[in-house]
C-alpha cells in the first residue's frame, strides 16, 4: 500500500514529466501552464488510492488519473474566462496571460487531450470508463449552467443547490473513486460504494468551501475572507439565510445584497452577523458532518479489509479537517 504523500509524490513527477512537443506550441503551451499552477491534486489521488484497494501497481493508471486531473482543470480554466477571473492560485488566469480566444481554443483542446489520456486503457475496460467519463462530464456542464441560472434568482432552495454542487463538484469526485475500482478490476457492488462515498465526499468539501469563505481563517485560507458575500453568490450559507429570516433580517440582508458599491468589510461583517443570528454557521457544519457520515457508511460497505482502506480513510479525514 502507498501512503497519500506517495501516491501525489508518484502523480507529481508523471504530470511534471509529460511532454507537449505538438504543434503549434501556442495551442498547448496554456494547457502546461495551466496544469503546473499545482493545486490539492484531490482528484488523481483518490482515483490512485481507490484503485490501491485492490492492486499495489498504481503508476499502470497514471495516464488515467492524469486525465482527471486535465480535465478538472480545463473546467477551472473555461470557469476563469466565465467569470472573468484574473487570477488562479496566484498566477495569472489563461485568458488573462494570452487571451479570451487563446482560452478557448486551450480550453477545448485540453478536453480532448483529458479523453485521449482516459481511454488509454485496455479494451476490455473502455466502454465502462468512456461511459463513466463521458457521464460525468456532461454532469458538470449541467451544474455549471444551473450554477450560472441561480446568478439571478433570489429564490434558490436549498435542494436546488444541493443539486447543482452535486453535478458542479461532487460528481468527478466520485468519478475519481468509482474510476480507480474499475481500472482495479473491482467488483461492480464496491465501484457503485466507492462513487457514493466519492459523491458524499463532494457535497461535504464543497459545503465547507463555502463556511470557509465566511468563517476560515485568512492567513490560513490563503485568500481573503467574504469574496462569496461581495459578489452575492448563491452559496449554502446566503440560501439558508435568506429561506430563514425574519421579516426585520431579511430586509437587511437585501438592502447589502442590492447596495450599489458597498464598503466591502461593511458588507462582509453585516451579512455574517446575519447568518450569525439566523444560526447558519452551526447549520452548515451540521450538514458537512453530515454528508462525512453518509461518506463513510459507503466506504464501511467496500469490500476490502479496513487496514486497506486506512489511506483513503485518513486522507479523507484530513479533507474534512482542513482549514483552507
Amino acid at each position: 500500500m502507498k501512503t497519500a504523500h506517495e501516491i501525489l509524490e508518484i502523480f507529481n513527477r508523471y504530470l511534471e514529466a509529460l511532454p507537449y512537443d505538438r504543434e503549434p506550441r501556442s495551442l498547448y503551451e496554456p494547457i502546461r501552464y495551466e496544469l503546473s499552477l499545482g493545486g490539492k491534486r484531490i482528484r488523481p489521488s483518490l482515483m490512485m488510492m481507490a484503485y490501491n484497494l485492490y492492486k499495489e501497481d498504481v503508476e499502470t493508471i497514471l495516464p488515467q488519473a492524469c486525465a482527471l486531473e486535465t480535465y478538472h482543470n480545463h473546467t477551472l480554466l473555461h470557469d476563469d474566462l466565465m467569470d472573468r477571473a484574473s487570477v488562479r492560485r496566484g498566477q495569472p488566469t489563461v485568458h488573462v496571460k494570452w487571451d479570451d480566444n487563446t482560452a478557448i481554443l486551450s480550453g477545448d483542446a485540453m478536453l480532448l487531450v483529458a479523453c485521449q489520456r482516459m481511454l488509454n486503457c485496455s479494451p476490455e475496460l473502455m466502454p465502462k470508463v468512456q461511459n463513466l467519463f463521458v457521464e460525468t462530464a456532461i454532469e458538470i456542464c449541467e451544474g455549471q449552467q444551473y450554477d450560472m441560472d441561480f446568478e439571478t434568482r433570489m429564490d434558490v432552495r436549498e435542494e436546488e443547490y444541493i443539486e447543482m454542487i452535486r453535478l458542479k463538484t461532487s460528481v468527478l469526485l466520485a468519478c475519481a473513486t468509482k474510476m480507480g475500482a474499475i481500472l482495479a478490476g473491482a467488483p461492480e457492488e464496491d465501484a457503485e460504494n466507492l462513487y457514493k462515498f466519492g459523491e458524499q465526499m463532494g457535497l461535504a468539501f464543497q459545503l465547507q468551501d463555502d463556511y470557509l469563505d465566511v468563517y476560515g481563517d485568512p492567513k490560513v485560507f490563503g485568500k481573503a475572507i467574504g469574496g462569496d458575500i461581495l459578489c452575492n453568490k448563491k452559496t449554502y450559507m446566503l440560501i439558508n439565510a435568506l429561506n430563514r429570516a425574519d421579516e426585520a433580517q431579511r430586509q437587511e440582508m437585501d438592502r447589502w445584497l442590492n447596495a450599489e458599491n458597498p464598503n466591502p468589510q461593511e458588507k462582509i461583517a453585516a451579512l455574517t452577523r446575519a447568518y450569525n443570528n439566523i444560526g447558519i454557521d452551526k447549520l452548515a457544519q451540521e450538514k458537512i458532518e453530515h454528508y462525512f457520515a453518509e461518506s463513510r457508511k459507503y466506504l464501511d460497505k467496500v469490500n476490502v479489509t479496513d487496514e486497506r482502506k486506512q489511506v483513503l480513510v485518513e486522507y479523507t479525514n484530513r479533507m474534512m479537517h482542513r482549514e483552507y
